[in-house]
């Protein structure tokens, strides 16, 4: 009687054509599997990166507006004026004008108050110690030019003045300051700080602003 071993059972494969040994079935069903996988996936991602996508009505964000806040308007004795008082004539004023808001401001006219409405001398261009017998009471006779008996008259530059944002503009007047023939004598070689001015047409808005040390004036 002849024994018989059990072993390993002969992997099956088959013949193709031309002869080459073929993958078993169960090997090559696992390739295909994978590759279609691959495929789909590949597929998925492509699609997904040219998904249009649109926005919400009503989407929006917040702003908000700055403050205004007033320009302050300095006498100053630089640089010095070119045109001097005398009895009868105009001269300079020379000023700074501070912008304190966040914007540049647009200066077009100014409001002057009445014609008697004097300013007041001074013995220094510190304009600290007052020019005794040249005071505004006195009265001294010196007065904004074009001024009237009304009080807040406008007078529109001959240039547009911009202060940039928070910056100063220091601006000479031509001839703006004028002098009565009736001046006291007492008011000879004396400064001058004139009175307030009543007001500005004034505008806030993204321009370019003057360059320092401009010239300006009113002419009527």
């Amino acid at each position: 009687m002849s024994l018989q071993t059990r072993g390993a059972r002969p992997s099956r494969r088959f013949s193709a054509p031309n002869g080459k040994a073929r993958l078993p079935w169960s090997r090559r069903l696992r390739v295909i599997t994978a590759l279609g996988g691959a495929l789909l996936a590949g597929g998925a991602a492509f699609a997904a990166t040219n998904w249009a996508v649109g926005l919400s009505a009503g989407s929006s964000g917040e702003a908000q507006s700055a403050t205004v806040s007033n320009l302050t308007i300095t006498a100053v004795a630089s640089p010095s004026a070119t045109n001097l008082l005398y009895p009868g004539g105009n001269g300079d004023v020379v000023m700074t004008i501070t912008n304190p808001n966040p914007y540049p401001v647009t200066i077009t006219a100014v409001n002057l108050p009445t014609n008697t409405t004097y300013a007041t001398g001074y013995t220094t261009s510190a304009l600290t110690t007052t020019q005794t017998g040249c005071l505004a009471t006195t009265p001294n006779d010196v007065l904004w030019n074009y001024s009237t008996a009304t009080s807040g008259t406008s007078h529109t530059l001959t240039s547009a003045l911009t202060v940039a944002a928070s910056g100063t503009l220091t601006v000479t007047m031509t001839n703006d300051a004028s002098m009565t023939a009736a001046v006291p004598a007492a008011c000879e070689a004396t400064y001058f700080s004139m009175q307030p001015l009543t007001g500005v047409t004034a505008t806030g808005g993204a321009v370019t602003a003057t360059a320092n040390a401009a010239t300006d004036s009113w002419t009527s």
